[in-house]
C-alpha cells in the first residue's frame, strides 16, 4: 500500500551559495546557470576558484539530483549529470534526500505531474521552500518505484535516440549541402568533385564572387512564392473557442519539421485576421522572436502568425536546397548591421533576396540524397510525438497507483519491451 508523505518528511530543500553579479563574467570557466538559461546553454561564468571554494564549504548537487526552477518558468526540472556547472540560489533548487525512502528517478517524474503550488499576485511566479516541502507524494515501495520508472524513462531514452538520430542525419544533410554548393564540389559528369577537379567558375556581378558556370542567380520571389500570416484578437472568444484550423507561431519553428500544434484558431479568426492557410511542406522561417532565423518543413496544413515567412518553392527539387539558402541568408544578415533579427527580417526582404539557382540535374541529385534523410527526421519526429503522448497517459495514472506495472521484468531486459508493454496499454 502506499504511503502518502510530504516532501519535507523525507527532504530539505538546497541551494547554492549566492553568486554576485561582480563575481561573474563571459569568460567560459565554470558555467553559471540562471534562470534564463537554465536547461539551456550558460552565458555567464564565475571563476574556477570561486567554484571550487564554494562548491565544498556550501550546499551542492550530488549526481542524479533534479534541480528545479523555483521562478520564471516554475517547476521546470534538470537532472544534474554531475559536470561543473554552478546555479542561481534560491531560483535553481534542489531536495536533499536520502533514496531509501523515494529513488530519485521516481521524484523526477512525480515533478512532471507539475504538483507545484505557487503564490499568487506577484508579476513572477514563485515557489519558495514551504510551497515545495509541502507537496504531498504518493510513495510505494521502492521495487513498485523502480518499475514505474523503468517504463517512463523507456520512453524518454527512446525519445532521446530519436533527437541524437535527428541531429545526426540533419549534420549528413548540410554537409552534403555544403559541400555542393558552398564549396561547390558536387559531382561532375565523372563523379568527380567539380571545382577541385577543374570545373570552370564564372565571376557573377550580382553576387560579386564566382559561381559554376551555366549556374544562374534568382531572386527568391522568382523561384517560391512567399506569404506570411497573422494573429487574431486574443480578446474575442470566437476567433479561439473550439478552433479547428491549426495555427502556428515562430516560437514552434524551432524543429526540422513541425509536425503538430497546440494552437488552433476558428473560421470566423480566419476570415478577421490576415492570417492564412498553408499547405503542407510548406518552408517557415521565423522572421523575429527566440527563434529568428531558423526554417522548419510545415508537414501539414496550418495558418501561421505575423512572425513567420511561408516560402513555397515552385520546383520541388528546389525544396530543401532551398532551406538551407534561406537558414544561410539569415547569417548573412545578421552580419550586417546590428544582429537584430526583427531589424534584418520581413517578407519583403526575404523575398528580395539573391539566390544561386543550380543547374536541375545537380538539384535533382540533390533532392534525391537529402529526401529520404528528411523522411527518417520527420518519422522520427512524429513517433516522438506518439512517444510522449504515451508517456503523459501513463504518467498520472502510475504515480497514483490507477495502474499498475506487472512484475514481469528482470532488471537485464532491455528497457524497450517495456516501453512496448506500455504502448499496448495505451492503445488498449
Amino acid at each position: 500500500m502506499n504511503k502518502l508523505l510530504k516532501l519535507r518528511d523525507f527532504g530539505k530543500v538546497k541551494m547554492c551559495k549566492r553568486i554576485l553579479k561582480e563575481q561573474t563574467s563571459t569568460k567560459e570557466e565554470i558555467p553559471f546557470f540562471k534562470i534564463s538559461t537554465f536547461g539551456d546553454k550558460a552565458d555567464t561564468f564565475i571563476s574556477k576558484t570561486i567554484f571550487e571554494s564554494y562548491k565544498v564549504k556550501y550546499p551542492y548537487p550530488r549526481k542524479g539530483d533534479i534541480l528545479i526552477s523555483a521562478a520564471g518558468t516554475l517547476g521546470k526540472t534538470v537532472i544534474y549529470n554531475g559536470e561543473d556547472h554552478y546555479y542561481q540560489d534560491s531560483n535553481i533548487v534542489w531536495l536533499e534526500h536520502k533514496e531509501d525512502i523515494v529513488l530519485n528517478r521516481y521524484l523526477y517524474y512525480f515533478y512532471k505531474t507539475s504538483p507545484w503550488v505557487s503564490t499568487n499576485g506577484s508579476t513572477i511566479l514563485r515557489l519558495y521552500n514551504d510551497n515545495i516541502l509541502d507537496i504531498k507524494i504518493s510513495v510505494p515501495d521502492l521495487h513498485t518505484q523502480q518499475k514505474i520508472a523503468a517504463v517512463l524513462s523507456a520512453l524518454d531514452d527512446k525519445i532521446e535516440l530519436n533527437n541524437k538520430i535527428n541531429a545526426e542525419l540533419e549534420a549528413m544533410a548540410k554537409i552534403l549541402y555544403d559541400y555542393w554548393f558552398v564549396q561547390f564540389d558536387f559531382p561532375n559528369e565523372e563523379g568527380k568533385p567539380y571545382k577541385s577537379s577543374g570545373g570552370k567558375m564564372v565571376y557573377n556581378p550580382i553576387l560579386k564572387r564566382e559561381i559554376p558556370e551555366g549556374w544562374e542567380v534568382k531572386k527568391i520571389k522568382d523561384i517560391a512564392k512567399t506569404g506570411s500570416g497573422g494573429t487574431p484578437k486574443s480578446t474575442v472568444s470566437d476567433y479561439y473557442e473550439e478552433g479547428i484550423i491549426p495555427w502556428i507561431n515562430s516560437g514552434e519553428v524551432n524543429n526540422p519539421f513541425i509536425i503538430n500544434t497546440k494552437n488552433y484558431i476558428s473560421q470566423l479568426g480566419l476570415q478577421n485576421s490576415s492570417a492564412k492557410i498553408f499547405p503542407a511542406y510548406t518552408l517557415l522561417m521565423a522572421m523575429y522572436g527566440a527563434t529568428a532565423g531558423k526554417v522548419s518543413v510545415l508537414s501539414f496544413e496550418a495558418s501561421t502568425n505575423q512572425a513567420i515567412c511561408a516560402v513555397m518553392p515552385y520546383d520541388k527539387n528546389m525544396f530543401f536546397y532551398t532551406k538551407f539558402v534561406l537558414e544561410d541568408m539569415y547569417k548573412y544578415l545578421v552580419s550586417l548591421s546590428s544582429g537584430s533579427a526583427r531589424d534584418n527580417l520581413s517578407q519583403d526582404k526575404i523575398k528580395d533576396l539573391n539566390i544561386v539557382t543550380p543547374e536541375l540535374d545537380v538539384l535533382n541529385y540533390f533532392m534525391k540524397n537529402v529526401e529520404g534523410i528528411y523522411n527518417k527526421i520527420e518519422n522520427n519526429l512524429k513517433q516522438n510525438h506518439e512517444l510522449a503522448q504515451l508517456r503523459d497517459w501513463l504518467l498520472p495514472m502510475l504515480m497514483n497507483g490507477q495502474v499498475k506495472v506487472e512484475d514481469t521484468y528482470s532488471s537485464n531486459e532491455p528497457q524497450t519491451n517495456i516501453a512496448a508493454e506500455a504502448a499496448k496499454a495505451y492503445q488498449n
